[in-house]
Order: C-alpha cells, then structure tokens, then sequence
C-alpha cells in the first residue's frame, strides 16, 4: 500500500489510496479482473501520449492501406493473385485501425477510461480478433505462395484467382469462427491495462478460459509462426543456392555477372520475396512481446503484468498494421511502378517496363511510359 500513497502518486493529484479500479465505469468494474485493483493510477500523461500515437497510427492506417487498396484496384498489371493476398492484408489491417484506433482515443482524452457499453467491449475486442488472425494468416498464405514461386519455379502451380479468393475466405472465415467462440463461452472479453481498452481474458484461471486462451497462443501464434519461418527458410536457402549459380556460371564465362541476362520476372519475384521476408521479421517483432504477455498471464504468473507491460506490447502489435502496407509499397517493384505512374507526388522513381501492350483502365502500359517519358523531360529541362 505504500506504493499507492507514494509521494509520486499523490504528485498526479489522485486521492490516497487510490486504485486502478476506482477509473473503472460503475457499469464496467464488474468486467474488470480484480488483478487491475493492485496497482495505482498510472501518470495522466501517458493516456494523452498513447491518444496521440493511435492518431499517427490511425492516419497511417488509412494512407497506407488506402493506397494499396486504390493501386490494386487503378493499376491492371498489379491485379495478380499474389497482390490479391496482399489487398486482403491491407484490408484487415484498414479494418482494425480504423475500428479500434477512435474507441481507443476518445478513452484516452476521456479522462482514461473505457467510455462505452460492456457490449461496445466485446464488440471492440471481436474486431480486433477477427482482423488480427486474419491478417496473421493472411501472412502465412503469402509466405506459401512466396515458397511455391521461389522453391518450386516457374514450372510449378501457380497461384490462381480461384486459389487466392478461396485462402482469403479461409482465413477471414477462421478468424471469425475463433473471435465468435467468447459470445459462445469458450473464453471471454474484458478490460485490460490501463483500462482504456478491452481484449480477450488472459488473468481468469478457470478451464474453459486457459483452454480458450492456449487454444489462441498455438493457432494464431505458433502455428503460423512455424509455417512462415519454414517457408521462408527454404526461400533463403533457394535466393542463396541460385545467387551461387550465377557467380559460379559467370565466372565461367569470365564476366563479373549474369544479372544482365536473368529474366526479370524472376529477379523481381527474388526482390518480393526478400521484401515478404523483412515484413515477416516486423510482424515476429510487434507480435511477440503481446503473445508472450498474453501466455504469461494465461499460465497464471502475473508478476510481470502491469499496466503499462500489457498496454504498450498491445498497441505494438496493432502497430503492425500500418506497416505491412509501407513495407510492401517501398518494396514490391510493381506495386512502385503503379505509384510512380499514378501517385508522381510521392515522388517514388521505378523503372517503367520498356514493352508492353497491357492495358491498364484504357491506357496502355506504353503510351504511360511516353507520359512518363515526357515527365523526365520536362524535369530534365528544369
């Protein structure tokens, strides 16, 4: 108790004695796990500062995962059934920034606590289940296609439009099935850290709760992460073995390289599969610290849970979500060339195909490459 009635608690102007808890809504106290009342009211400046983070992260959400969305749907060269996987990431990602991000800051500039309905919790907590497995999934079905492209070459089976809708479908219909197992009373949601938001129970101890809860660390967790360390260990492996025929074969032929008469479907598939990899890495990053957290408290230790240790882990991993989409942008050479075509302003320069007869929304890909040309032109007599 001494910590609550510290000199640095009474400093934030809170009464003595003062808990967690007493922040809670009266229509909220009986969701919030008693674990929260051990603690005292954290400093009032980190809810403005986390409010303005979910800002930032909220309008990168929309740029960023807007934009993947509006190329795919301007550039026809870029509607292939690979980028469909990632107009699905970005569209779960679209979906759970800007369905959790507002609840989020009107919390945080409300005084820090939750400001609506237990049911408006629930429904908070489902989205934000039901995008982040499918996204997590989503990136398991992107490193599989990265696998069967890389590994297998270009004689191998393709990805079909048929074969992507039927993963999207499967991933947004798993995820909705493991968010909607609470409202059945497989597990359940609640309140957690500093109470400005609400997730799935991890502190409850009962059968049904850590079932629900081991249930989610191995399904959305381990699982995918083993299938995407896998896939992408045999991509680096295939990325390694083929860089080394191409030195081998040049010097061969007493030249410094080969790259010049590599075929650019397959050097651009390379480059893609290299930009897949470092998104994964983000992804194991941001989602890593919330999942170990979560498993912590699922095995009954909470010495490690306080507030703020399951707050920031938490916004770290919804985080990702505005990265998936800057990372696949920057790196996906045909997701550049459609914003170097239709979004010049970002000023992102990638070498255009010299010959092509594509049409793409009435204009073909050539009579592009003339506008761009005259582009340079102009900056040129600039």
């Amino acid at each position: 108790r001494g910590g609550f009635d510290s000199p640095l608690v009474r400093s934030y102007g809170y009464p003595e004695g003062v808990t967690l808890m007493d922040f809670a809504s009266p229509h909220m106290k009986p969701y919030v796990d008693s674990h929260w009342a051990k603690f005292p009211p954290i400093n009032p400046m980190w809810h403005y500062v986390l409010g303005v983070i979910n800002v930032m992260l909220f309008i990168l959400a929309i740029a960023g995962n807007g934009m993947v969305v509006y190329l795919f749907n301007k550039h026809k060269p870029i509607r292939t059934p690979s980028n469909f996987l990632v107009v699905n990431l970005a569209l779960s990602d679209f979906i759970m920034l800007t369905s959790n991000c507002p609840i989020f800051i009107i919390n945080c500039f409300n005084g820090g606590q939750w400001s609506f309905s237990y049911l408006n919790c629930q429904v908070y907590s489902a989205l934000g289940a039901v995008t982040g497995i499918c996204s997590i999934w989503t990136l398991v079905c992107i490193s599989l296609d990265r696998y069967n492209i890389i590994c297998s070459g270009f004689s191998g089976p393709r990805l079909t439009k048929g074969k992507a809708t039927v993963m999207a479908l499967f991933c947004w219909i798993l995820a909705c099935g493991i968010a909607s197992a609470p409202f059945l009373g497989w597990g359940s949601y609640t309140p957690e850290g500093i109470l400005t938001s609400c997730s799935f129970d991890y502190l409850t101890q009962d059968i049904q709760t850590k079932s629900f809860n081991l249930f989610m660390f191995t399904v959305n967790f381990c699982v995918p992460l083993s299938l995407i360390l896998l896939s992408y260990v045999f991509i680096v492996k295939a990325i390694w073995v083929h860089e080394g025929i191409m030195r081998e074969q040049a010097a061969k032929m007493n030249v410094k390289s080969l790259r010049s008469a590599e075929s650019n479907e397959q050097r651009a598939e390379i480059r893609i599969a290299k930009t897949a990899i470092f998104n994964i890495a983000l992804w194991v990053i941001c989602w890593t610290p919330y999942a170990a957290i979560t498993l912590q408290g699922t095995l009954g230790d909470f010495s490690a849970l306080s507030p703020l240790a399951t707050t920031l882990p938490a916004l770290l991993a919804k985080s990702a979500s505005c990265y998936n989409p800057l990372v696949y942008a920057i790196g996906h050479p045909r997701f550049r060339q459609a914003m170097t075509l239709h979004l010049p302003w970002l000023c992102v320069q990638e070498e255009l195909p010299k010959s092509t007869t594509t049409e793409d929304n009435g204009t073909s890909v050539a009579n592009e490459q003339n506008l761009q040309g005259r582009r340079n032109s102009q900056n040129s007599s600039v």
